[in-house]
C-alpha cells in the first residue's frame, strides 16, 4: 500500500516538511514580473507617441513653401496665396524658421526611438519566469527606469524652452504677420497643439518609467526572498535527518536502561 505524506509549513523558515522529513521546495510568490511587461508595452505605445507628435508639430508649422520642415518645393504648380516678392519672403522666412526648430525634432525622434528601443530590450530580455532572472538584469532594468523617467522630465523641459525660444524670434514674428496678412492664423508664434502633446506624452512616459522603477525593485526583492527560501529547504533536509537520529538514540537508550531496571526488580521479587 502506498503512503501519503502530509506536509506541513514551518512558520519560522516558511519550508514545507511532511511527515516523512522530507522538504519540498517553496513556491515562488507572485512577483510583478506580468504587470512590469504590461508597463513596457505601455511605455513603447507613449514613446511611438511622442515620435509621431514630433513630426506632427514640425509638419503643421513648416508652412507653404517647406516640405514638412525638410526640404522646399515649387509653389508653381500648386495653390500658394502668395505672390512676387512676399512668395520670395516667405520661402526664406519658412526654411529659416524650420531650421531653427531642426534641433527639436532630432532631438525628440532620437530620443524617443532611443528610449523606445532600450525598452523592448528589456521586455525580450526579461520574457521569462522571475526566479531565473539575474539580480544584476534586474538591477540595471532599475537603472535604466529611473534614469529614462528623470532623462524623459529634463527632456520635455528643454524641448519645450527650445521651442518658446524658437517662437519668441524677429523670424516667427514676421512670419506670422506675413501669414495673418491672407488670413492663416495657425502660424502664430504660442506653443502649438503638437508641442504640446510632445510635452504630455513625455510627462506620461516619465510617471510609466518611474513605476517600472518601483515594479523592478520589488522584483529584486522577490528573487532573493525566494533564492533564499529554497537554500533553507536544500539544507533542510540534512539538519532534520540528524536531529531524528539523535532523537532515536536517546529513546533507545532510555528504552534499555528501563528494561535493565524491570528485569532487576523481577529478580529480587
Amino acid at each position: 500500500m502506498g503512503t501519503t505524506d502530509l506536509c506541513v509549513t514551518s512558520p519560522a523558515t516558511g519550508v514545507q516538511v511532511s511527515k516523512s522529513g522530507s522538504h519540498t521546495p517553496p513556491e515562488l510568490p507572485l512577483g510583478p514580473a506580468g504587470p512590469s511587461g504590461i508597463l513596457k508595452f505601455v511605455e513603447i505605445t507613449v514613446n511611438l507617441l511622442v515620435l509621431i507628435c514630433v513630426g506632427a508639430s514640425q509638419a503643421s508649422v513648416a508652412g507653404f513653401t517647406s516640405l514638412g520642415g525638410f526640404g522646399s518645393f515649387n509653389l508653381n504648380s500648386f495653390y500658394s496665396p502668395f505672390e512676387g516678392t512676399e512668395l520670395q519672403e516667405v520661402r526664406e522666412l519658412d526654411m529659416q524658421f524650420t531650421q531653427m526648430r531642426a534641433p527639436c525634432v532630432y532631438g525628440g525622434v532620437a530620443f524617443s526611438l532611443t528610449a523606445a528601443t532600450l525598452t523592448l530590450v528589456f521586455l525580450v530580455v526579461g520574457a521569462k519566469p522571475i526566479q531565473r532572472l539575474r539580480t544584476g538584469l534586474l538591477a540595471g532594468e532599475c537603472a535604466f527606469g529611473l534614469l529614462a523617467g528623470l532623462a524623459y522630465l529634463a527632456a520635455v523641459g528643454l524641448y519645450l524652452h527650445f521651442v518658446r525660444r524658437v517662437n519668441a524670434t524677429e523670424v516667427c514674428r514676421r512670419r506670422e504677420r506675413l501669414y495673418a496678412r491672407r488670413g492663416y492664423t495657425s502660424m502664430s508664434c504660442a506653443v502649438q497643439g503638437g508641442d504640446a502633446a510632445v510635452g504630455l506624452f513625455g510627462v506620461v512616459a516619465s510617471c510609466l518609467y518611474f513605476a517600472s522603477f518601483v515594479l523592478c525593485v520589488l522584483a529584486i526583492r522577490t528573487v532573493r526572498a525566494f533564492r533564499r527560501r529554497t537554500a533553507q529547504a536544500q539544507h533542510g533536509p540534512e539538519g532534520g535527518v540528524r536531529d531524528r537520529s539523535v532523537g532515536n538514540q536517546h529513546g533507545a537508550h532510555r528504552a534499555s536502561e528501563s528494561s535493565r531496571g524491570v528485569r532487576a526488580l523481577a529478580t529480587l521479587v
